[in-house]
């Protein structure tokens, strides 16, 4: 009995310096189910954007994929109508270069014909028709080619700009912080009630089970939270600028305007913006892949949290 009264005593001196107040039972149980109860449903919407974060960044990154590999098989084709451009152009050099009159000089006509085997042996194709034709068929293959990168990395620009987005929401979501500062406040007063009910003989078992569990937001971090969700934003804006860029480029370089121009300077001008269009599409897939990697972990991060939130909010209810 003398030991219940000496601490009773020592913690009725040490409320009063430090000013604190200790709650009934009831209102500390009441203050600790406000505070603590909503943050496991806050934390679910978190982990569903999360979620729907992830598959968006990952379509983006197969829109981006499709995107650079459609630019790749288009540059492979450009490359071989180049090639056949420069066979037709020589033959096209070899008949205005033949005589236009026939010529009795047999020697002349075997070594010219002996010239254009040696030089056109290698050659699959000779026939300037032929060739024409196969230039044609790549020309139209490569012009859809090239609408296909421009619609993919379209693709690519949107989902990296929604990533953004839902990325963006997902930092520091309602407060989240707040709230679990304020249920850590809420059970230690709670302790401090179940201590003074202790002494008066009340029931505390429940309310001992429901400090035990909501206890545990003391050592939950959500800063791996926000801080993967802030790398799949700048990551998805990274990726919406690029691809963005990427689109307009891809656009211009296959517009009629581009391709038609038979220039030197012409045909360097499509080949230079062909090769950026290509190397915006791998930069645009990686972003949205990286936006990707943070979604997946921060959804990790998300449910270490929510194991202490789920604990809380059973006992609670």
């Amino acid at each position: 009995m003398k030991r219940i009264i000496a601490f009773s005593l020592v913690f009725a001196l040490a409320s009063n310096a430090f000013g604190a107040e200790v709650l009934d039972l009831n209102t500390a149980l009441q203050n600790t189910y406000r505070a603590c109860a909503e943050i496991d449903d806050n934390l679910h919407d978190l982990k569903v954007l999360a979620g729907v974060n992830t598959a968006v960044t990952a379509v983006g990154t197969g829109l981006g994929v499709g995107a650079a590999a459609t630019g790749f098989v288009k540059a492979s084709k450009d490359k071989e109508i180049e090639r056949l451009e420069k066979i037709l152009e020589k033959l096209k050099n070899i008949e205005s270069n033949m005589p236009s009159k026939p010529t009795n000089d047999v020697a002349s006509l075997r070594s010219g014909m002996d010239a254009y085997y040696n030089e056109h042996k290698n050659d699959a194709e000779n026939n300037p028709e032929s060739i024409q034709g196969q230039i044609n068929d790549l020309t139209k293959q490569s012009k859809n080619l090239g609408n296909w990168r421009t619609g993919l990395l379209a693709g690519n620009t949107v989902t990296n700009v929604a990533g953004a987005v839902i990325a963006s929401k997902t930092i520091n979501k309602d407060d989240i912080q707040g709230q679990i500062d304020a249920c850590i406040s809420a059970t230690k007063d709670l302790n401090n009630a179940i201590m003074q009910a202790k002494m008066n003989g009340e029931n505390v078992v429940e309310a001992q089970n429901i400090y035990k569990a909501c206890r545990e937001y003391e050592y939950v971090d959500i800063t791996p939270i926000n801080k993967r969700g802030k790398g799949a934003m700048i990551s998805s804006s990274v990726g919406a600028v690029v691809g963005g860029i990427g689109t307009i480029t891809s656009g211009f370089a296959n517009s009629d305007k581009i391709r038609d121009d038979n220039t030197d300077a012409g045909k360097k001008k499509e080949k230079d913006l062909n090769t950026a269009s290509n190397v915006l599409s791998v930069g645009a897939t990686a972003a949205s892949a990286t936006a990707t990697v943070f979604n997946a972990t921060q959804i990790a991060a998300i449910k270490k949290v929510a194991k202490v939130s789920e604990s809380c909010t059973g006992v609670l209810k």
